[in-house]
């Protein structure tokens, strides 16, 4: 079943390649979607794609920055399909 996550994840996340290694991680998975930084040193990421898939695309991100990240909120919701790839935002 398809799913959109919204991620927020704390901690020291800004500047350390977040961004742009969580692009290219999205690469091996089929998700769809994107990852920003926010104004307050938090970083947003949203991924869309077959649960199993989004879940193992976060831990993969999870896993590469574990001593750089403090805490995720994460949130389920259903897809909205609005996205055609993964990108970064600025």
């Amino acid at each position: 079943m398809k799913k959109c996550l919204q991620a927020t994840f704390f901690g020291n996340v800004q500047g350390v390649g977040f961004r742009y290694t969580a692009e290219r991680f999205a690469r091996r998975f089929p998700v769809t979607g994107y990852v920003k930084n926010l104004p307050d040193g938090r970083v947003e990421l949203v991924a869309e794609g077959e649960e199993a898939s989004v879940r193992e695309f976060l831990a993969a991100v999870r896993g590469a920055f574990k001593e750089y990240i403090r805490d995720v909120d994460s949130k389920w919701s259903e897809t909205r399909d609005e996205f055609n790839s993964f990108g970064i935002k600025f």
